[in-house]
């Protein structure tokens, strides 16, 4: 089962950026809640800060504004939003 560990946080391109434009956008207030991935989901943060944990488990990844976010399918986990976020996102 994949971890945080298999979670990809990196700075997109120009063009990844440009596509990611088209994708349709989500928003949350401060809060926590859990999420099983039944789909990869790559996203790509536009304001805000997220944490997110294992579950189960120990592994921790934090990102916020400007960061593309992949995670992959089979990943069980919990989300906490400590600054209203606001993403594009797409699941494959």
């Amino acid at each position: 089962m994949p971890t945080v560990k298999d979670v990809i946080v990196r700075k997109p391109t120009e063009e990844e950026t440009k596509q990611c434009q088209s994708w349709p956008i989500w928003t949350c207030e401060k809060s926590a809640f859990d999420w099983d991935y039944t789909q990869t989901e790559t996203c790509l943060i536009l304001q805000g800060r997220v944490t997110v944990k294992d579950r189960p488990g120990s592994g921790v990844i934090s990102f916020g504004p400007g960061d593309l976010v992949i995670f992959p399918v089979g990943l069980k986990c919990i989300w906490q939003v400590t600054e209203s976020v606001k993403k594009h996102y797409n699941f494959e």
